[in-house]
Formats: C-alpha cells, structure tokens, sequence
C-alpha cells in the first residue's frame, strides 16, 4: 500500500455511505463500472470484502463498518482543503447535508427550510436520515450533519444550540366531542380515548404521571412513532393526539384539526439544533445553521428562545 490512489478515499466513503455500486457511481458522477473497478481495488488494499450480498443489496462487513466514519470524516477533510475561500459566494456552494430532524419539523420546518436554501444557496441540498440513527454515535461518525429536534444529553463535545421553546395542545377531529368543549377539564381529558407518540412504544409519559397524581388514568388505543402519524389517525377517529402548537400549526390547519390546551401543568419543549465540532467552523455548515436558526424563530412566532451567533 505504499502508493495508493487518494480517489479510492472519496469511492469508499461513497461505496460505505450508499451500500451500492450503482448509488454511489452516481453520486460521484462516475460509471457503475468505474465504481465496480474500485471496489476491486479497495478490497485488496484492505484484504477485505468490505461490502456482501445479502439477497438483492449489499451489506458493511464489520471491518466497513470500523472504517465508515473514519473514512467520511478523512475524505470531508480532504475536500474542505480544496474548497474556496471563506468569501466564496454562497451561490456558488455546491453540497449535501445530512439531516436527522423529528417527524413533524420533517413535514412543517423541512419545506420551507428547502424553499429558503433555493434563495440563499441553491448549490446546497438536504438528505434526510432516519430517526433510528437517534441512538448511534452518528453524528461523530459523519453520518449526520445536523440534528434538529428534542436534542437528549450527549457526547459532551457536540456543540447544540437552543432554536425554540414549544408547548404541547391536545389536538381532535371536528366531531370529536371535546372539539366544541369550551374549557376541558383533566376528567374529560382522561376519559377520551387517546394515541401517543413515542418511538419506543412507550404508552407511558408525563402526561400520565400528572393524571395519576390527580387519580385520573386516561386509556391509551394506540402508540405511533411519530407526530404525523398520530394527527391523522386524530383526524380519521375519535382518539386525542399531542402536537406541538406553533411548529404544528400549519400540518393541524392542514388536516383541520382542532386544539384546545392541555389541562395539566406540562413543563415546556426546547427544539434545538447539534452538530459535531468538525462542522463549528467550515463556512457552509454555518450558512446552514443560520438559516435554520431564521426560519424556526419564524415559525415558531418569533423564536422564543432568541438567536444565537455561532462562536
């Protein structure tokens, strides 16, 4: 391995990120072949098979899987060295971030998030990652760019960022017979039939807690893993949901959904934005957070929590 081809690095990291020959020729613009020929090349480098069959698709070996993030966070180093100046035009700026972002910022935030970077920078453009990456040191492997969401204690190095305080409102169809209740009380509240979300399929919350210490206990029909899900069940059945009220408006005005506040004292939601210190100080991951950082003080009616600079 005393000379090796540096473009085997950007192949790797593209082979290692798609799990497919064809997807990652493509995102390289380069042929199926070509790709094929470095994959060649790179399993003898690594006397490894790094990516198997597994019927239709191929799958990491635990070695690819050792390699992965490594191997993404050398090729962004590698490009960042060749990129412009910091008063490239952000017009010019052509890149892929990957998100993880809750399911109802995915529906309410993301779109208008894509329609801004259109302005702003239209070189630029979002991959949405899966919520399951959530419990896997994903953004430290390069995996994910940026976080947006209910951020949990972490890595004590990833840098997060307050965007907005939120409160939870109970959300029904019409017809529901809370819909023209002028003011709900913890026992009609409790005696509704309700969905929760919860990735975990947890039926139990806070929610709970609070109408025990009441003697009230509501009955839970269904658990969803995400908000979307759960507002349109409200909307097809007589179940309660929770939604976020100013970054859900626009999905609940949507599916005409009707809101009345919570009767129990539910302490607020901070969204919040994170991401790994090798994006602090690359320009175009800035440009980024600052338009998030823009948009969600705007949808979340002038952003409670208030902007915060980068350092």
């Amino acid at each position: 391995m005393d000379h090796v081809d540096l473009n085997l690095i950007d192949a790797l990291d593209a082979l290692l990120a798609e799990n497919s020959v064809t997807k990652a020729a493509a995102r390289l613009h380069t042929s199926a072949p070509a790709m094929s020929r470095a994959l060649g090349r790179l399993r003898r480098a690594f006397d490894d098979p790094l990516l198997v069959r597994a019927g239709r698709d191929l799958v990491p070996t635990p070695r690819a899987l050792e390699l992965r993030g490594e191997v993404h966070a050398v090729a962004t180093r590698a490009r960042a060295l060749f990129a412009p100046s910091n008063s490239a035009d952000p017009q010019t700026i052509v890149r892929t971030f990957d998100l993880q972002v809750t399911d109802m910022l995915s529906t309410t935030f993301i779109p208008t998030l894509i329609d801004d970077l259109r302005v702003q920078a239209p070189g630029i453009s979002l991959r949405l990652r899966p919520e399951s990456l959530e419990d896997t040191p994903a953004m430290r492997e390069g995996l994910v760019d940026l976080e947006i969401g209910i951020i949990r204690p972490g890595d004590p190095e990833i840098h997060s960022e307050a965007l907005a305080t939120e409160t939870l409102i109970a959300a029904v169809r019409p017809h529901h017979p809370l819909a023209g209740t002028t003011t709900v009380t913890p026992e009609q509240f409790a005696a509704a039939d309700h969905v929760v979300v919860s990735r975990r399929g947890r039926a139990h919350g806070p929610i709970d807690d609070q109408l025990a210490d009441r003697g009230l206990h509501r009955r839970v029909i269904g658990v969803v893993p995400g908000f979307a899900t759960a507002l349109f069940l409200a909307r097809e059945s007589d179940v309660v949901c929770v939604a976020p009220a100013a970054l859900g408006r626009s999905m609940l005005d949507t599916l005409g959904l009707r809101t009345f506040p919570i009767p129990l004292e539910l302490p607020p939601l901070t969204v919040s934005m994170a991401w790994h210190p090798r994006n602090h100080h690359d320009r175009t991951h800035r440009l980024l957070r600052e338009r998030t950082r823009h948009i969600m003080a705007a949808a979340a009616g002038g952003g409670q929590a208030g902007p915060v600079q980068d350092e």
